[in-house]
C-alpha cells in the first residue's frame, strides 16, 4: 500500500507542475524534511532546510513573477519543457520502495506526461485571457494557478488518492469539453471540404457531357 501511496503522490504532485513548477518541489521538500513522507533514493537532500529554503525562494520569484506584463507570457514560453522536467523530478522524489527503471519509467512517462498536459491547459487559459482581455485579467487568473497549485500540492501529499481521482476527472472533463469538440469541427470541416470539392467535381463535367 506504501508504494501505491507513494506512485499516487508523485503522479499528483507532477500533474501540479504544469501550473506552478516550485509551489510543488517547495512541498514534497517541506513534507520530507518534517518527516511525513519518505523520499526517494538519492533524494534525501529535498528533506533538509536549505533545500526548503531555495525551493521557498523560488516559489516567491516564481508566483511574483506571474504579475508582471509580458514577463508571464514569456514563462507561459517556456513553462512546457520546463514542467515536463520537474513533473518527472518531482515524481521520481516521491516514489518510493520500487526499481530505479520502475522509478524513472513512471517518472517521466506519467509525470513528465501529465505536467505537459497541465501546463498546455494553463497556456490555452493565458491565452484566451490575453485574447480576450488584453491581458487585464492575466494577474487573476495568475492568483486563481498559484492558490489552486498550492492547494492541489497539499491534498496530493495528504490524501494523494484523492488527488489522482481528481485529475483523472479533470482530464476526462477537458477531453469531453474541449478535446473532443475540437476534433468534431475538424471532422465536420474535412467532410465539408470534401463534399464541396466533389460538387465542384460535378459541375465541371456536367458541361462537358452535355455537349
Amino acid at each position: 500500500m506504501d508504494i501505491v501511496l507513494s506512485i499516487c503522490i508523485g503522479i499528483a504532485l507532477a500533474a501540479t507542475c504544469g501550473f506552478r513548477i516550485f509551489i510543488p518541489l517547495l512541498a514534497l521538500s517541506i513534507a520530507g524534511m518534517t518527516g511525513f513522507i519518505d523520499l526517494g533514493t538519492g533524494f534525501q537532500w529535498m528533506g533538509t532546510l536549505p533545500a526548503v529554503i531555495i525551493f521557498g525562494g523560488a516559489t516567491v520569484v516564481e508566483v511574483l513573477a506571474y504579475f508582471i506584463p509580458i514577463v508571464d507570457n514569456i514563462l507561459d514560453a517556456a513553462s512546457v519543457p520546463l514542467s515536463a522536467v520537474a513533473g518527472a523530478f518531482v515524481a521520481a522524489a516521491a516514489i518510493t520502495e520500487v526499481s530505479p527503471g520502475v522509478q524513472w519509467t513512471l517518472a517521466i512517462v506519467a509525470g513528465g506526461g501529465l505536467a505537459t498536459a497541465t501546463s498546455l491547459v494553463s497556456n490555452a487559459v493565458h491565452a484566451a485571457s490575453t485574447l480576450t482581455t488584453g491581458g487585464a485579467a492575466n494577474p487573476a487568473v495568475s492568483a486563481v494557478e498559484s492558490t489552486g497549485s498550492a492547494f492541489a500540492s497539499i491534498v496530493a501529499i495528504v490524501v494523494p488518492i484523492l488527488a489522482v481521482i481528481a485529475i483523472a476527472i479533470g482530464i476526462a472533463l477537458i477531453y469531453r469539453y474541449f478535446i473532443q469538440p475540437r476534433r468534431k469541427r475538424r471532422g465536420e470541416g474535412g467532410a465539408g471540404g470534401s463534399a464541396t470539392g466533389g460538387r465542384q467535381g460535378e459541375d465541371a463535367i456536367a458541361p462537358e457531357s452535355s455537349e
